[in-house]
């Protein structure tokens, strides 16, 4: 099952080009889509009480993917990267302190996968993967201390004994295309994104295959499937601290799903519509009260809960030239990278939002964000971050943001 093409990204460099074909089915179709304009509070304008005070510069690019990035995440004191040259690497954290250096890329691929790496999460010692192949992987990390540790793979999900256990359950299998049948514990198409729950004992999947799925991660053994979630693949999943599921499609919906307490499903709760086009990115709040949404419209919806719980739209950030591929937060920052090759920062004080900022240096689409809290100078009044960014120029790269805290 493959997933309707949804938007597209025009470049003229060379330097990228097999890769951006290799990625058509995530940036394809609706060239033309128009931002969400009919909601729109917040202009969109850099702060000019701020901006001058603001430091943002790219403190290093790291090199040696040999294919577009997809997927980063932060463990100890390192930086795993997913590439769709089925590589997982290592990197230092934080080079400026650390006094280590980053190590010869060819010595840090901790782990090969059979697919494309599509998204990353780290768990204590372990690494869950994601991958094109429809599975998901699990690693475990040797030494956090040291990048050259190669990680071990302990298990591929669905596990042998999972799947055998499902065969023997009546009523175990599901139909998945006009002559074949599978287990439900299967995807059947990219596993697109991964997040774990509050107390880490859940880890859920969203799939180009339109279901989700959740899984314990103490024994690995897959508790749920959502199947027909979506009218079209799955691309964005993240979960909310009191038990909320959001998940972000190429239907240009974006659904909200709990499983409300001695039920034995989760069940949707709400849809919600504003996009016109495919969801490409979600992202929430460090509350859970605000949720942010980037598509092939070129905006990023804002979402907040209103008195009795629900997501209400109260704006949309409009500024980037394409699509909006991923998005992060911390704090009440804001970052969002896109097709135009630029990463913005946002920041929300009192119901307004301002741009703060526009980070160019990337030579192709900016994939995936993750961000980290570095420090804080009261000294100074100033917070600073850390922000690492993917892209289709094979490259990663780390960014030292330096903000006046209001």
């Amino acid at each position: 099952m493959t997933s309707r093409q949804t938007c597209r990204s025009d470049d003229d460099s060379q330097s990228y080009s097999n890769h951006l074909h290799s990625y058509s089915k995530y940036l394809s179709s609706q060239p033309n889509q128009l931002p969400v304009n009919s909601i729109l509070p917040y202009p969109y304008q850099q702060d000019p009480n701020i901006s001058t005070t603001i430091s943002a510069c790219c403190i290093t690019t790291l090199t040696g993917h040999t294919s577009y990035i997809s997927s980063l995440a932060i463990g100890g004191k390192f930086l795993y990267t997913g590439s769709s040259d089925n590589d997982i690497r290592a990197w230092i954290r934080n080079p400026l302190n650390s006094g280590q250096e980053m190590g010869n890329p060819t010595d840090n691929i901790v782990a090969i996968g059979k697919g494309a790496v599509k998204s990353l999460v780290v768990l204590a010692d372990k690494l869950f993967s994601a991958h094109q192949d429809h599975k998901i992987r699990v690693w475990r990390i040797n030494n956090h201390e040291n990048f050259q540790q190669k990680c071990i793979h302990l298990a591929t999900l669905p596990t042998l004994g999972d799947r055998a256990l499902k065969l023997l359950t009546p009523n175990s299998q599901v139909q998945v295309r006009r002559h074949k049948k599978c287990t439900w514990v299967h995807h059947v198409d990219t596993v697109s994104a991964l997040a774990l729950s509050q107390d880490q004992s859940l880890l859920y999947s969203a799939s180009w295959d339109r279901s989700f799925k959740i899984w314990q991660t103490s024994d690995l053994r897959c508790l749920e499937s959502v199947g027909n979630a979506h009218d079209d693949a799955i691309n964005a999943l993240v979960l909310s601290d009191d038990g909320y599921v959001y998940t972000g499609s190429a239907d240009k919906k974006i659904k909200v799903w709990r499983k409300i307490p001695g039920e034995k499903k989760h069940s949707l709760v709400s849809t919600l519509e504003k996009h016109n086009s495919g969801i490409n990115a979600l992202a929430l709040s460090n509350d859970g009260l605000v949720l942010y949404s980037g598509a092939c419209d070129r905006s990023i919806v804002v979402w907040e809960k209103d008195d009795v719980g629900d997501m209400m739209v109260v704006g949309a950030l409009s500024g980037h030239a394409k699509a909006i591929l991923c998005l992060a937060v911390v704090s009440d920052l804001v970052f969002s990278g896109s097709a135009d090759k630029t990463i913005r920062i946002w920041r929300g004080i009192e119901k307004s939002y301002s741009c703060l900022a526009i980070l160019e240096g990337h030579r192709g689409p900016v994939k995936c964000l993750t961000t980290a809290f570095d420090y804080y100078n009261p000294a100074e009044r100033s917070s600073g971050y850390l922000l690492y960014s993917g892209s289709l120029d094979c490259d990663i790269k780390m960014w030292q943001i330096q903000i006046p805290v209001p």
